[in-house]
This record gives C-alpha cells, sequence and structure tokens, in this order.
C-alpha cells in the first residue's frame, strides 16, 4: 500500500522518514555516547546555537572535540533523528513560543524563521509543518484565538464576582 501523502506534504518536499542501517552507530561505547550526547545538548540547546544559521554538525564536532561520524551516530541513537532535525526541534520549538508571544506580534513569520535561525522560509515552512502538522500562520491564528477565548472568559469571570459582591 502507498502511504497516502497530502498536499501540504508535496508543498513542502516532506517525504516518510526511511531507516538506514550504519554500523558506525554501534561501535561507539555507550559511556562515550552519554558523554556527548551531554555535550551536544549544552552547546546547542543550552548555548542555543541551534539559532545560528550556519552552525553544522562539522562546528558541532570541532566544539566537543570529536568527528562528524560519531556526532551522527550519537544524534542518531540518543535522540532518534538526524542532526538537522535535532537542530530543527529546537528552532520550531522557540518559534512556536515567539509567534504565540505578544511582544513579538508584529512579526511576520519570515522574521521569526530567521530569528530561530532557518536560512530560508521553505525549510522552515516544511519543519514546521513536519513537527506540528500546521502551518506557522496556522499555528499563530489557532493560538491567538485561544489566548482570546481565555482573556474572554477571565473577563466574564471578573463580571460574575463583581456581580455576586454587589448582591452581598
Amino acid at each position: 500500500m502507498i502511504p497516502k501523502i497530502s498536499k501540504t506534504m508535496t508543498k513542502y518536499n516532506i517525504s516518510e522518514r526511511k531507516e538506514k542501517d550504519a554500523t558506525y552507530r554501534t561501535l561507539v561505547n555507550p559511556d562515550l555516547m552519554d558523554e556527548l550526547k551531554d555535550k551536544i545538548l549544552q552547546i546547542v540547546v543550552m548555548q542555543k546555537k541551534y539559532k545560528d544559521k550556519d552552525y553544522s554538525a562539522k562546528k558541532l564536532a570541532e566544539d566537543i572535540g570529536t568527528n562528524t561520524r560519531y556526532v551522527s551516530a550519537v544524534v542518531n541513537v540518543r535522540f532518534h533523528m538526524n542532526y538537522t532535525s535535532f537542530v530543527n526541534k529546537y528552532r520550531i520549538e522557540e518559534a512556536m513560543f515567539i509567534l504565540t508571544d505578544k511582544r513579538y506580534q508584529d512579526l511576520n513569520i519570515e522574521e521569526v524563521s530567521d530569528m530561530v535561525g532557518f536560512a530560508n522560509r521553505q525549510s522552515f515552512y516544511a519543519s514546521f509543518y513536519k513537527l506540528t502538522g500546521i502551518t506557522p500562520k496556522e499555528y499563530r491564528l489557532q493560538h491567538s484565538s485561544i489566548k482570546e477565548e481565555k482573556k474572554e472568559k477571565k473577563e466574564k469571570e471578573k463580571k460574575a464576582k463583581r456581580k455576586a459582591k454587589k448582591k452581598k
């Protein structure tokens, strides 16, 4: 059976993930793998290197004192994805925050994409859709309407409390 591919997946050139067999992944010592995992998280996540468009697996390998094959093996085995997907995951999570934060409501989608480290709009949209199932614009619209509904509900609750106090 051929998997059904949505129009959006086609539009953003998203394909199904294929498992590859790479023997070098099993050759890395588990203790070394844990150590490298911690270093990768420290640099990519804590230092927010994912925001740097030019921060490659090669630069990461240099920063942690290893080679790209080891970086690739650790990311594949410990995070169950490739380096690009790993970095893009953190970019998208940050973009999701920015898209719903009032302080950034005047930014357009391309500016948000740039802020979180994507080199172009196309890869941002493709990664965002792949992770969330909706486009950044749809995400922003959905979450701004949810915030508005919550705000309206709080205002109604305040009015009801004031009315209850007046009756006492």
